[in-house]
């Protein structure tokens, strides 16, 4: 019944002429600025806000590399001032390198390299700056970085283990050492991925691991001593 008597009552409201009007909003004309100017600038929004993004994400990067500079920070050396803003926590040689090393118990990863060395350059672009890479060797090493020009007496001493254990002559040097200094494994220049028979650099750093966890007691007592240059 009351469906009924609403039925009703519109037909009484259609009968007096009285009707729901709709309306259809019309954009406002802007003083100055034509349709077609309007719609060539949304057509280019899209693009603004990619340049607007890329711009902002490029502050945020040049920001964090100003921010993440490790121990080779203010070095005289080209070579190891090229490695400061590397994501690689990086020392120099010294005995602060060799301390944290026992501190944290964990294997040393040694870069001999100059300024001049093509394949030094290519394992910093292949490998070095590579954020994952260097996020498992700051994990699992402590990182030192040797100039070969300016610390002519270091390389003597690195150069002198290199050809005791066998290793390939020539830079750069990729070696690893126990805390107390003991060279146990290592070798030339190591792609990003393994190529022609050479394996990669992160092959390389799992097998070092894998030795100093697994026979920590024969690298000890063998290897060669870089501070007393002996070899056993």
């Amino acid at each position: 019944m009351r469906l009924g008597r609403d039925m009703s009552f519109s037909r009484k409201i259609l009968r007096r002429g009285i009707a729901i009007k709709s309306t259809k909003l019309k954009p406002s004309k802007l003083p100055g600025v034509s349709f077609a100017c309007m719609r060539t600038l949304l057509g280019k929004l899209p693009l603004l806000l990619c340049a607007l993004l890329a711009t902002g994400a490029a502050a945020q990067v040049s920001a964090l590399r100003a921010t993440s500079s490790n121990h080779l920070n203010g070095s005289k050396s080209s070579y190891l001032q090229r490695a400061s803003q590397q994501p690689i926590d990086w020392y120099p040689w010294g005995e602060e390198a060799f301390r944290k090393a026992k501190e944290l118990d964990r294997p040393i990863l040694l870069d001999l390299g100059a300024e001049w060395c093509p394949y030094c350059a290519q394992m910093d672009r292949e490998s070095y700056e590579r954020p994952e890479m260097a996020k498992f060797i700051n994990d699992h090493f402590v990182s030192i970085r040797v100039d070969f020009d300016m610390q002519p007496e270091i390389a003597a001493r690195l150069q002198r283990a290199q050809a005791y254990m066998n290793l390939p002559a020539g830079l750069p040097l990729t070696a690893f050492l126990s805390p107390s200094g003991k060279l146990y494994f290592g070798g030339g220049y190591f792609p990003a991925e393994p190529r022609g028979g050479k394996p990669s650099l992160g092959e390389m750093l799992e097998g070092a691991l894998c030795l100093f966890r697994e026979q920590r007691k024969t690298i000890e007592s063998g290897g060669f001593d870089v501070w007393t240059q002996e070899g056993v």
